[in-house]
């Protein structure tokens, strides 16, 4: 079934000749328009335009010049990522139907290598949010169980990989919307160092914070696309170009040179069924001859407050170019200017958006920004230095990535405070810019899954990828069968 393939193995297929690109576009086009309904990952899917990129692609092979052995195979992309030609929406009212007049540099990457876009993918409004439930098109269902979350703010993109609706997929990772639907859902997903990938392009939520990365079946695809998006950028400042470039393919680690620090903070607080799928893996390592390394990162209890003031500063800074005139959908009701300014506001951003600008206009005011706003900063720099001491004595880190599996739809999105605390574990990478994956490892008694999270020192992706590989091999793939 070609829609149960790595991009990995799409690859090896088309290079064979013994499948074409259309052949691969059909598949995905079928699948989608059988089962999307059910799951609701995609915003935008345009078939028409898919099979010219795949005609295309496959005239490209037929005469031997092609972009890149992986020309011809799709990936969805998350609906924050600007696309030429593309509605990008951010799943908000207020950019309705905007449609980019460029891509961005990820997805200009993805396109010099003659992989073609598959769609544009649901999301939490502006990334806000952890179940992908804040988007005005509708919730998006975990195709482990229909009644759970997939996560967010990229649950569509997490979904869309484990339901088979796209090889692949492209997300956004602010305070762990990349690793947190991937855990939830079942698949790899990657956040790269900040920096390692331009995020020009991608609609910004906390600048400081926000980075680009895939979300995949297996950590040979995700070693892949982040191989290929990344690199400096000389319309993304905040871009480098580290001398350790990453691999488009990578080998297992022999675990007996490895040093895995286990923080004791990540434990607290988790359920019964991930604390004992994550400690069963360590062990595992154990046993295997890595060095497991009891650590503490006592910032951890710090990391929430901090986030969420740095990341609704940073939000109500970005969103205020969203005044209805420069900027985003225009009330229709609006009789002079100050309505406007408020009318398209309020008419345009949900609940959630309208929250987080509320909360970071607050810290940034006169009188506040000392107390709240530069304090958060201040405690950001403890957070960074834990990690700093920690990565002193340990090659990576092992951790849940959140304290429990996927929770009912509508269970928390009332209650925001417990929606921020299921942040806790991911968040603190962000801060630290880090690079983060969460691997699948388990299911609990539910049958939905468990992700375990590897952190890394700075731009030490390629460790990451190799250890992360060495702990997949043993692990039976964790289908989705929502059918």
């Amino acid at each position: 079934m070609i829609t149960s393939k790595t991009v990995v193995q799409l690859a090896d297929l088309l290079t064979k000749k013994e499948i074409s690109a259309v052949e691969i576009a059909n598949a995905y086009i079928d699948r989608i328009n059988t089962h999307d309904k059910k799951i609701n990952a995609y915003i935008t899917f345009n078939p028409e335009k898919l099979l010219i990129e795949a005609s295309q692609s496959d005239k490209r092979r037929a005469t031997g010049s092609e972009l890149s052995q992986y020309d011809g195979i799709p990936v969805a992309i998350k609906d924050n990522i600007c696309t030429k030609g593309m509605k990008t929406s951010c799943g908000s009212r207020i950019l309705g139907d905007y449609t980019p007049p460029y891509d961005a540099t990820v997805i200009a990457k993805l396109k010099e290598k003659g992989m073609t876009i598959l769609g544009k993918l649901n999301m939490d409004e502006f990334a806000m949010g952890s179940t992908t439930e804040t988007s005005c098109y509708g919730p998006v269902k975990n195709p482990h169980n229909l009644n759970h979350v997939p996560g967010g703010s990229s649950g569509g993109s997490a979904a869309a990989v484990a339901a088979h609706l796209a090889p692949a997929a492209l997300g956004s990772d602010t305070g762990g919307s990349i690793r947190q639907p991937a855990s939830f859902c079942g698949v790899t997903g990657m956040k790269p160092t900040y920096g390692r990938v331009s995020r020009f392009g991608l609609v910004a939520f906390a600048s400081s914070l926000d980075q680009i990365g895939p979300l995949a079946r297996t950590i040979d695809d995700a070693t892949l696309l982040t191989s290929i998006i990344s690199g400096k950028d000389t319309k993304d400042s905040t871009s480098v170009a580290p001398d350790n470039a990453i691999p488009e393919t990578i080998t297992c680690r022999d675990l007996k040179t490895v040093r895995i620090g286990v923080p004791e903070e990540y434990f607290e607080g988790v359920s019964d069924d991930t604390k004992h799928a994550l400690s069963k893996k360590i062990n595992e390592l154990d046993a295997a001859g890595a060095q497991i390394v009891p650590i503490s990162l006592k910032m951890t209890e710090f990391a929430v407050p901090t986030y969420y003031l740095i990341a609704t500063a940073e939000a109500s800074s970005n969103l205020a170019r969203y005044d209805g005139v420069k900027y985003g959908a225009r009330s229709k009701v609006a009789q002079n200017l100050d309505e406007l300014y408020k009318l398209s506001r309020s008419e345009g951003f949900g609940q959630e958006v309208k929250r987080r600008i509320i909360l970071g206009t607050y810290s940034l005011s006169s009188g506040y920004y000392d107390a709240y706003y530069l304090k958060a900063l201040k405690a950001r720099t403890c957070i960074i230095n834990d990690f700093k001491k920690a990565f002193e004595s340990v090659d990576i880190i092992a951790a849940p990535v959140v304290p429990s599996t996927a929770f009912r739809l509508g269970e928390n999105l009332s209650n925001p405070l417990e929606m921020y605390m299921s942040d806790i574990l991911t968040i603190s990478a962000n801060l630290a810019a880090i690079p983060s994956i969460s691997i699948p490892i388990a299911k609990d008694a539910k049958g939905l899954p468990i992700g375990m999270q590897l952190m890394g020192p700075h731009f030490d992706e390629k460790s990451v990828f190799e250890i992360g590989k060495t702990i997949e091999k043993d692990i039976t793939p964790l289908i989705a069968d929502f059918m």
